[in-house]
Formats: structure tokens, C-alpha cells, sequence
């Protein structure tokens, strides 16, 4: 966790307290005003999350976190495959930004773009508005990947669905990323659920996310934002397998 900014008035709170108030916000979904009395004030918890996510802590802890939890499953710290994939949510009301329409799903609100490996664990996420196109916000969230540097230096291979598909996405990925496009598509004639090979990695990882309530609808002013709580989420899970 970092250390306290020299200078000016010592710490006052204890940080466990101010993890422990925004993990309850994100699990039951409530306002920041609405945060019960025992935690810190309400004003202190939403300033230590605004700053961590501005100056990159959120995503340095999960990127540490998400090391660890690959080594305790036996695996290579760097990804060798990953899944790519979007899922439309409805926003609230009084959201403005970043904002649109998925005609697909019929859905007004935002997309989550989402990066994950084998074992469902969160790369990066790209939040955009819902009416971006999948290649459109594949391409964001691929560049935040390829931006890790080293820790992705094993990946070579991106799974994908069909929305997808393409040859000008195809080669773009591998001329700038240098990894391989796999589309999988649902089997023709096929009625209710089907198991498809990988996708349901990213699948079970969504089902993951709907266990907090903060992720069910997307209450955010900001997509910035709505992209922490996402890293939180897996942080607290990548916490709660550790431990």
C-alpha cells in the first residue's frame, strides 16, 4: 500500500479500514453518502479511491496480485492465451458520459471490454460507450495489454467470438501486437446453450463481476471509473484465493 505523502498532518486513518469501506461499497452497491458510520467518514474513503485510481495504484496492486495468484496455480506469471470479449450494461440514470445505444442487445448504457487468460483473470479492461464497435474497443483494450510490457511477453494467441472476426482486425493485431486471432464461433443450428471452447473463460469471469452489485447496473460518472471497480473486484478475488 503506499506510504503516507511526507510532510503536512500525520495519517490519521487506518488503510485497512478505508479497503474494507470501499470493498462494501462495491459488494452491496451503495452510494458513498450511504456508507454505514463505523467506517471512516464517507468524504476520506471516495478521496483514497479517486487518487489511487489516478496516480495507477488500483491496477499496480492487481498486476502484483494477479503475478502471485498465476505462480499459486502453478502457472507461468506471463499469459500464454488470452480471451477477448464485451458485455453491455445498463447505466443509471443521470449518466451522461460515455453513453450509448448497443443495437444488438438492444441496450442503452456502456460495453465492457475485457481481457482475460486461461484461468479467467482479468488482463485489462476498456470501458466505452455501448454503441462502440467490437473491433473499435478490441483494439483499445489490445493496445493496454501489449503496454504491460514483459508480462505479457509469452501471449501469442487472442481467442475471440465472432463479432470479432474480420481480416482488417485480424491483421492489425498481428502487425502491431504480433499475436494470433482464433475466432470461435457457435455451432450452426444449435438452440440453447453451448459450451464453446475458451469463450467461456471470459463468460464465467462476467458471472464473476455480477457478484457485486456496484458491477451490476453501471452507476459511474466516468468510465475511468467504472474500469476500477472492475480491477477491485478481481482484486478482492485474487485476495480471497490467496489468503
Amino acid at each position: 500500500m503506499p506510504e503516507a505523502k511526507p510532510g503536512g498532518r500525520p495519517r490519521e486513518v487506518d488503510l485497512w479500514d478505508i479497503l474494507n469501506a470501499i470493498f462494501y461499497i462495491l459488494v452491496e452497491g451503495i452510494r458513498w453518502r450511504s456508507l454505514p458510520g463505523d467506517f471512516p467518514a464517507w468524504q476520506t474513503v471516495s478521496s483514497y479511491f479517486r487518487n489511487w485510481r489516478k496516480d495507477g495504484t488500483w491496477v499496480d496492486i492487481h498486476d502484483r496480485l494477479y503475478r502471485c495468484s498465476r505462480i499459486e496455480h502453478g502457472r507461468h506469471p506471463s499469459p500464454s492465451e488470452a480471451v477477448l470479449d464485451s458485455q453491455s450494461v445498463k447505466s443509471a440514470a443521470g449518466v451522461r458520459e460515455a453513453v450509448g445505444f448497443d443495437a444488438g442487445k438492444q441496450i442503452k448504457g456502456r460495453k465492457r471490454f475485457m481481457t482475460v487468460d486461461t484461468l479467467g483473470l482479468v488482463l485489462r479492461v476498456f470501458v466505452s460507450a455501448a454503441s462502440t464497435g467490437e473491433r473499435a474497443g478490441g483494439k483499445q483494450v489490445l493496445q493496454r495489454v501489449r503496454q504491460r510490457g514483459k508480462a505479457v511477453s509469452r501471449l501469442h494467441t487472442i481467442w475471440v467470438d465472432g463479432g470479432f472476426d474480420g481480416d482488417p482486425f485480424m491483421q492489425w493485431v498481428i502487425s502491431l501486437c504480433r499475436w494470433i486471432v482464433q475466432v470461435v464461433l457457435r455451432p450452426e443450428q444449435t438452440k440453447g446453450f453451448v459450451l464453446l471452447k475458451k469463450r467461456w473463460v471470459v463468460e464465467r469471469t462476467f458471472g464473476w463481476l455480477m457478484h457485486c452489485r456496484r458491477l451490476v447496473r453501471d452507476y459511474e460518472l466516468l468510465p475511468e471509473t467504472s474500469e476500477t471497480f472492475i480491477y477491485l473486484a478481481m482484486i478482492r478475488l485474487m485476495v480471497k484465493r490467496l489468503a
